[in-house]
């Protein structure tokens, strides 16, 4: 997590005081239910409240001595509070504060990132919608197959971001729990009530079961959902990338006024964003792993898990955050060049109409393979250049059984290839 790739609503979440200050609340929230129910004075939840501070400094001074971190906190909030703060953490043990205040968290890192969400479609949907019609060659292999739009391109990447942010609702509502039930999560010196008091008011539900901590299969499926979406965004990077090497530039990401692409060569125009894009997936998905591993603790728990979430929970949300947001900017400003997809979808001949051409021969009555084989072979003269792909169609004394010239003609017709893209536009963006 350094400033580079980073955005400061994000990491105010994961900022020492803000961390500090949502412990606090769960504290605080906690005496409320406790008050309620008669095991402390109401006037000592409500001495929390008004007086509860910590500072920084103080708490990492505290820390160095005690090597506990939630101790060194409830120290330095009663030098605040006074003799009521003898009733703060009652019944509490350290992972109630440590894992609610994850919960929360997260599910307020994953409101940023759907809003993120939101924004990428929409820049999406725009672009598919603009070049709905815009014809180039689709390939397969790398290597050109048959013709498709631009459109259609944007319009499946559109499709994919819309599930993964399906899957980031479903990981926000897995993650959003609180664990208020004490040592080994028996409730024996707390009641449950004051989870369900401390739940509502964070935002949370409470967990079912939470032993001391909660269980991390909830967190290792939302760190896979991030993981999931870091491909997304490199499935979508890489094919920009493509699209603007010298010998293809169909696409290109805009270059700025002013830009400068390389410090030797003042002619490039280098990808920058949807390769950075690339490096900041991989660190997302590199969560993943730690995170699946952090299921596994001893008995009722352990601590193996916790410097992992210390840094793999700001580092993959915020690297998430910054990474859809140039996404969307790189997608909203994306340059195409219809001409030059039109001249690559044209520069083979025809060749495209290929599997046209077969199926036209069986229906004809022709057998598959025999079709197969007197298609290849024109098509493969075609390939090494020696002439036009329908030309050699026309002259093929095999074929002339079956088809006349004006009925192969009628196969290189472009809008056959486009006749489904309502349908398809229809069923993904409905």
């Amino acid at each position: 997590m350094i400033p580079r790739y980073s955005r400061p609503a994000m990491t105010a979440i994961w900022d020492p005081a803000m961390r500090f200050q949502i412990w606090l609340e769960i504290e605080a929230h906690a005496c409320d239910a406790q008050a309620e129910l008669g095991v402390i004075p109401k006037d000592a939840a409500k001495a929390i409240w008004e007086r509860g501070q910590f500072e920084i400094a103080r708490i990492d001074e505290i820390e160095a001595e005690t090597k506990h971190d939630v101790i060194a906190f409830l120290t330095n909030v009663a030098e605040y509070v006074g003799d009521e703060a003898r009733y703060l953490h009652q019944g509490m043990t350290s992972s109630d504060v440590l894992d609610t205040c994850l919960s929360v968290q997260l599910s307020r890192a994953t409101d940023i990132l759907l809003a993120d969400f939101d924004a990428l479609l929409d820049a999406l949907k725009r672009r598919a919608m603009e070049h709905k019609y815009t014809l180039t060659i689709g390939r397969s292999h790398a290597i050109h197959a048959e013709p498709t739009t631009f459109g259609v391109k944007l319009a499946g990447h559109y499709a994919a971001f819309a599930r993964n942010r399906k899957r980031l609702e479903a990981a926000r509502a897995e993650i959003a729990t609180c664990a208020i039930s004490g040592a080994v999560g028996t409730f024996a010196n707390i009641d449950p009530r004051v989870e369900a008091h401390v739940a509502d008011k964070m935002g949370l539900t409470p967990e079912p079961v939470s032993t001391q901590v909660i269980p991390r299969d909830r967190h290792a499926m939302f760190f896979a959902v991030l993981g999931v979406i870091a491909s997304s965004i490199e499935n979508l990077a890489v094919e920009v990338r493509h699209l603007q090497r010298s010998e293809m530039r169909e696409a290109e990401e805009y270059f700025s006024p002013g830009q400068k692409g390389s410090s030797a060569m003042p002619h490039k125009r280098n990808p920058v964003l949807s390769e950075n894009l690339t490096g900041l997936a991989r660190m997302v998905r590199s969560a993943v792993m730690p995170a699946m591993e952090n299921v596994t603790l001893w008995h009722e728990r352990d601590i193996s898990h916790s410097s992992v979430e210390r840094m793999i929970g700001p580092d993959a949300t915020v690297t998430l955050d910054f990474a859809l947001v140039r996404l969307t900017g790189m997608i909203d400003k994306l340059v195409v060049y219809p001409d030059a997809m039109k001249g690559h979808l044209d520069s083979l001949g025809g060749l495209h109409n290929s599997q046209r051409v077969l199926l036209a021969l069986t229906q004809k009555g022709m057998s598959r393979e025999d079709a197969y084989k007197v298609v290849q072979d024109n098509a493969m003269n075609a390939w090494r250049g020696n002439g036009a792909f329908v030309a050699f169609l026309k002259d093929d004394s095999e074929i002339a059984n079956f088809m006349t010239h004006e009925e192969i003609e009628s196969l290189f017709d472009i809008d056959y290839h486009t006749k489904h893209v309502d349908t398809i536009f229809t069923r993904v963006f409905r």
